[in-house]
This record gives C-alpha cells, structure tokens and sequence, in this order.
C-alpha cells in the first residue's frame, strides 16, 4: 500500500540498481516463492525441466534463507491432469494425485484457476477437503451464494521485523486477495467481478493491512485493469497465461509476476518493506526448475506413490502406460501457445491417425483443445503415458459425411478460433489464395465429403460452432469409432 515514490525506488532494485536502507528504519523482510498452471506432478520436456519434488527442495533452501517465505499457487492445479483421468477404485483421480504431492511440497496457499471447475461438484469439495493449504479467492462462490469449504475470501499472515531499533516493532500485515476469470461457468459455481471485489475488499482490509498482494488467474489484460484500477495493490502474482510475464503497470508501476506453466519456472521474490518511509523492494527472480535441483526426497516418494496407482488405474483402463510404442525423430510440439496457433508435428501426428482411423476420410479435423499436454516430446522414444498426455480426455473419432458447405463454414471458424483451444486441426486440407482445397482440389459446396472428425466437435459446444450438431441435415452416415488415444497409439506402431 505505497505510493508512487516506494514503487518507483522498488523498480530500480529489481533492475540491479539498487540503493542504501538508513540504519534506524524498521526493515521487514520476505519471501514468496510463486508458480501457476500446474498439471504435471513429474518433470515435463523429458524430464529437462519441472517436478514438483524440485520445487520442494528449492522451497526448503529458500526456507533456510529465511523462514519468513510463503508457497504461492495461483490457480490451475486439479485439472486438466493425464494423471488425473486415471480410474482408481472406479473413480478418476480428478486432482487427488495433484493435492496429495503440493501437500507433501509444503505450499502454502492456492486461489481457483479456470480449470479447478473442469471437475464435478463432489469432486471439488473432496479435494478441498484434502487439500493441507489454504485457498483464498474473493469472487468465487458456489450455486448458493456461499464460499466453497475450506476457502476463505482473504488471506492474511504476519512479517516480524528483521532489523528493529526501536523498542517494539509491530509485525508487518500483508493482505492476500485472490480473484479467477470467469471462462469455467459450471453450474455449481458462481462468479462475481474481479475488480469490484478487490475494490470492496481493500476498503474493507485497508485500516489493518500494510501490504496487499493480489493473487489472480486472469487473462494479462484483466490483471492490468486490477494493476491501473487499485493503487493499494502492491503486487500481482498471476497464472491463466502458460509462459513468463513480468510487467510494471500503471501510474504507480504496480509489478505483474507470471512463471512458466508445469513448473518450467518459479518466480523467487524477495521483498523488503521501509515501514518509516513506507518503501517496498522487490527483487524477483525467475528460477528454471531443471535437474540441477535435486527432488525433494519425502515429495518424490509421494509422486512414485501415486504414478503408480495412476498407472495402475490406466492399465485396467486397457492401456499400458510404460510401454513404447514408437519413436520420434523431431521435436513433438504440444505446448499450448503452439497447437492453439499453428500446425506442429504432434498434431500433425494426432491428425494422421484420424485418417488412418477412417481410411475412406479426406479429410480430418479435430479441435486443437483437445491436446493438454503442453509440454515438447523430445526426439527418442514414445510411451503409450506420452499418448494419455497428449490426449488426457480421449473421446471418439466418428466417421461421417459432410456437405461441403457445411465443411467450408466449418473450416471458417476454426481458423477465426485461432489463439484458444477452438483452432481446427486437420488432416487433407489446404488454404490459399483461392480457398480452401481439399485433397488439392477447390472445396465445392454441394459434394458431400467424408470426413474423421472428434465427437466433441459434433456436440456443438466448440467456440463458433453451436450450428455443428449431429442433427445438421448437411451431416449423414456417422458412425462412432474408437478412441483417438489408441487410434495414436496404433499410428506411431505402424510408423517406421
């Protein structure tokens, strides 16, 4: 809760200028170790990078530093997780896996991500249940108006003073306050808007707060609305975009910190507060989380613990998760920012065994939603796991004759989706100048085309495509097939 003057000096220390405390301040001083957007108990990009029992180390190291440290989460943690889909005692694992290895890590505190409300009701109250840390979130209640079992709509702790001269220094309160985006409208939850309840909520806490920090999964252009809207708000600690954002918004350079999703990275802050001059530095550090951190011992044995019942649940599901069913010789590109933009060779791959499922298909289309694994397979072998991750939520492909104009309007708004998870992929079709083509030969309208298509996309719930519904006249002749992850599977065997 500074003003101009404090957060301007707190820029010039994160840029490495630096500057002298006076030696008869009252100096308080922490740290919060944040990360965002995690689905993945183990290390992703063939183990390079992430692993939550590395984060657990680095947490401990920061922890001996200073004890004065906090786990931050800031949304997206229960789902979408391939390890979550698994079947234990015959039901998913819906995050189970997730709870259980943050609690072990030691985190300290979460707020809801858009994707907590993939999960059913009872599900998310059972894991709220589990869950060790607390949530904090302000605009989220459930169908009845009420805050969800074990949250609360703020989050308060204390900083004792690190350098005192005076004969009693009062511990430093810092306010907590976590607000999601509304993109999840399951019917158990309600939404109220971000920023009239951060706005309520710091009129409410300001008389005994000295710091406010906002912990949000929002879009970037909603946290700088908060960042230029709330001149209370210190500092924003975000998640909703899956790569590493830092930015100083607003007439008072309020900082925005996002890391990278699966814990590629974790943003160290250290921060340290004036409370004469009512000063605050921040010096943060953006931390690649890589195989020189060791895995925490106790978090490994937990992540072991529940791959294996995972694996377990897979297997009955008529998979087997350890096997290797191919290779690749390329990178296979399914990060998020990717597969929502452009053709890369996973979907590619994804998009060939569509047709290889279909073999009378022209064409293949599938949403680019569907692939969760946001993660670069590397050139070496593939597991029949590394097909789960790609494809978490499986689904069938359906073989089906479609009228060319209903194709053309269909490939139209897969191309306007491009950026979110409604971004057509495709197999057999091209685009130039002239159109669309498909097989190299111009889209006509009034052929019926047969088609391999995702039964997702036939429910008519994709963005733009409520008109794509099996009963559409311009669709005929569908027929439900088998699941895309063993149509995956059957297409990398058969790979040389």
């Amino acid at each position: 809760m500074m003003g101009q003057l404090g957060r301007s000096l707190a820029i010039g220390v994160a840029l490495g200028l630096g500057w002298m405390l006076p030696a008869a301040a009252e100096i308080y001083r922490f740290q919060i170790l944040q990360l965002n957007d995690v689905y993945e108990i183990t290390p992703v990009q063939g183990g390079r990078s992430g692993g939550l029992a590395r984060v657990a180390t680095l947490l401990k190291q920061l922890k001996a530093e200073n004890p004065q440290t906090w786990s931050m989460l800031a949304g997206d943690y229960l789902s979408p997780s391939a390890l979550g889909t698994a079947k234990v005692n015959g039901d998913r694992l819906a995050g189970q896996q997730m709870v259980a290895v943050l609690n072990a890590m030691g985190l300290d505190l979460a707020t809801f991500g858009n994707h907590e409300f993939d999960i059913s009701e009872a599900q998310l109250r059972q894991r709220l249940q589990e869950q060790k840390f607390a949530l904090v979130t302000g605009n989220v209640v459930d169908a009845q108006g009420q805050l969800f079992p074990n949250t609360q709509a703020d989050y308060q702790f204390q900083v004792q003073a690190a350098d005192c001269q005076k004969p009693v220094c009062p511990p430093l309160q810092v306010s907590v306050l976590g607000v999601t985006i509304d993109s999840n409208r399951a019917p158990y939850v309600r939404y109220d808007d971000p920023l009239t309840t951060l706005q309520q909520q710091i009129q409410q806490l300001q008389p005994q707060t000295d710091l406010f920090i906002g912990l949000t999964h929002l879009n970037l252009s909603q946290d700088q609305q908060l960042a230029r809207s709330l001149p209370p708000l210190d500092l924003i600690l975000g998640g909703h975009e899956h790569e590493n954002i830092q930015l100083w918004v607003g007439d008072d350079f309020t900082p925005i910190f996002k890391a990278d999703a699966n814990a590629r990275t974790v943003y160290v802050h250290r921060l340290t507060y004036d409370s004469d001059r009512r000063e605050l530095q921040i010096n943060s550090q953006l931390v690649p989380i890589t195989p020189a951190i060791p895995e925490d011992l106790q978090t490994a044995a937990v992540v072991q613990t529940w791959l294996e019942k995972g694996f377990a649940g897979f297997r009955a599901q008529g998979f087997d998760p350890s096997a290797i069913v191919g290779r690749t010789s390329e990178p296979l590109d399914g990060l998020e920012s990717a597969v929502r933009n452009e053709s890369t060779a996973l979907t590619r791959l994804i998009a060939k065994s569509y047709r290889r499922a279909v073999p009378t298909a022209e064409v293949a289309i599938y949403n680019s939603g569907a692939i969760r694994i946001d993660d670069v397979l590397p050139p070496g072998p593939i597991s029949q796991y590394d097909v789960i991750r790609m494809l978490p939520f499986g689904g069938a492909i359906v073989s089906a004759e479609m009228k060319g104009e209903l194709l053309q309007k269909l490939l139209d708004q897969g191309l306007k989706n491009r950026g979110s998870g409604g971004f057509l992929q495709t197999d057999g079709v091209d685009r130039s100048d002239r159109g669309w083509q498909i097989q190299g030969q111009p889209l006509q309208p009034n052929r019926w085309y047969r088609v391999a298509i995702a039964d997702y996309l036939l429910t008519g719930q994709e963005k733009g495509l409520n008109f794509l519904t099996e009963q559409n006249p311009s669709l005929r002749s569908l027929q439900r097939g088998q699941d895309v992850r063993f149509a995956v599977i059957e297409q990398l065997k058969a790979q040389p």
